[in-house]
């Protein structure tokens, strides 16, 4: 269940700008609506989790990820916010983009193997979707050819199963899940605030992208709550 939906996630975004085109206006409100569901879902299930194990230092692993996000974004240059700024006819392969990007999908995808949350598997779920929108179109907006495209967007497709796989078959990360998640959550946290704080032009109100953002933490804060129910 979960690979399929990792990859479905990735799919899906490419289907997006395959059939919708989305403007920049639309790629901005997913991104509203997706770092809202992530934010939520970070501080309402997977903070009180890690906490609630009593590990020491666990504070210092959030910090840990968010400056691995940082490093991360200083290759990506923001793309995991949609702050990439796209230039007709880019040649080359973007490999720093790329990677960066499948790192942090790989990154994303290990906590999977250690937390049986189906949370947390939605909220990646919905955080690779713009993610992806805004890699195939800085892609197709490249020199590249269209099998060179689709050949990236397969590989990055698999990044995330990946991630889950390797968690799933070696002990290292059973052990340490903990701080693993933590490292996460702080990845989670750079990200979220990033798309909430930094995308609304000149920081004025937009009641479009609120209301992205509000439905983000209805929805998160309804599956937080239907998940205590029926857990206790």
């Amino acid at each position: 269940m979960s690979f399929i939906a990792l990859i479905i996630s990735v799919v899906l975004g490419v289907l997006l700008v395959i059939v919708i085109k989305p403007t920049t206006k639309i790629v901005q409100l997913v991104l509203s609506f997706s770092g809202a569901y992530l934010l939520s879902i970070t501080v309402l299930h997977l903070l009180p989790e890690v906490f609630e194990s009593h590990q020491k230092n666990i504070g210092l692993f959030i910090l840990i990820g968010i400056l691995i996000q940082t490093i991360l974004e200083f290759f990506s240059k923001g793309a995991e916010h949609g702050h990439v700024h796209i230039h007709p006819h880019t040649k080359g392969i973007p490999w720093l983009l790329f990677i960066s990007l499948s790192l942090h999908a790989f990154l994303e995808g290990i906590p999977l193997g250690t937390v049986n949350s189906n949370l947390l598997l939605w909220a990646i779920v919905v955080h690779k979707i713009p993610i992806t929108i805004v890699l195939f179109i800085f892609l197709l907006q490249s020199e590249l050819k269209r099998s060179s495209i689709y050949l990236f967007m397969a590989c990055f497709a698999l990044m995330s199963p990946l991630g889950l796989l390797i968690s799933n078959e070696t002990s290292f990360f059973n052990t340490y899940h903990t701080e693993i998640t933590a490292i996460i959550i702080g990845i989670f946290l750079h990200i979220a605030t990033a798309i909430l704080f930094e995308s609304t032009k000149n920081h004025q109100f937009n009641i479009q992208k609120f209301i992205a953002v509000l439905l983000g933490f209805s929805i998160a804060f309804v599956s937080t709550q239907w998940l205590t129910i029926h857990v206790h």
